[in-house]
């Protein structure tokens, strides 16, 4: 695993839509709180899913490039510990039955 450093930007006026952004790479995801919202999944972005803290969350990247995409995962692992919520389980899908997504 690389030892890449990540920063946390906040979308001011909305807690739910951080931005994690790596400091080395240009790797930026978008989180998304899905109890709160409804999620837009983009066609051509890499989409993931966690829960923590009985909510669940989407991550998103944005403009995603191929050399960014191994640390996607050690990213959102960042961003787990950063809540203090170290055992999110990453899922590659949205785990909710009645998906509230428009696609």
């Amino acid at each position: 695993m690389s030892h890449n450093v990540y920063l946390l930007a906040n979308e001011p006026g909305n807690p739910c839509r951080d931005v994690i952004h790596s400091r080395d790479a240009s790797l930026k995801i978008r989180i998304f709180c899905l109890d709160r919202e409804i999620f837009h999944p983009a066609a051509n972005e890499i989409q993931l899913y966690g829960y923590a803290n009985n909510e669940l969350f989407a991550f998103e990247t944005v403009g995603i490039s191929s050399e960014d995409a191994l640390d996607i995962v050690e990213a959102i692992q960042w961003y787990a510990n950063y809540i203090k919520f170290p055992e999110m389980e990453i899922l590659p899908e949205d785990p909710r039955l009645d998906k509230n997504i428009a696609m």
